[in-house]
């Protein structure tokens, strides 16, 4: 756990500035400070929007009686995308964005339903309860 801690507060964060400044050296230092700001107001904007569709996806389940497991990940998926957005970074602006895209949640959806089932299966012995 330790290992993996230090990986996204301290690697991660120096090869998104390693990355900034080659690109920065690239293009320029105010074209990268724009593309940074761009895509937090899209990211914002993105996430905002969808995180409407699946509130109301949400309400809408839960109003026919049914439980909203799928929308509850979407819904997950796009608060840590919109979160990732925050962090300043090309790369943590693709996951980012990547998170908050339905197309390409759906991949990650699938990754955390498959993690989930094994830690419910490892700690309690059956999933089909909790995740289908």
């Amino acid at each position: 756990m330790f290992a993996k801690l230090l990986i996204l507060f301290t690697v991660i964060p120096l090869v998104e500035l390693a990355l900034l400044i080659k690109v920065g050296n690239i293009i320029g230092v105010w074209k990268t400070i724009f593309i940074v700001i761009a895509t937090g107001v899209l990211g914002a904007a993105l996430a905002r929007s969808q995180g409407m569709q699946t509130m109301s996806s949400i309400r809408k389940e839960l109003s026919e009686g049914r439980t909203p497991t799928e929308s509850l990940l979407n819904g997950l998926l796009i608060l840590v995308g919109g979160v990732v957005l925050l962090t300043p970074g090309l790369l943590t602006d693709l996951l980012g964005f990547s998170l908050l895209i339905p197309l390409t949640r759906n991949w990650f959806k699938k990754a955390l339903r498959s993690r989930l089932k094994k830690y419910v299966e490892k700690n309690s012995g059956s999933a089909t309860i909790i995740i289908r």
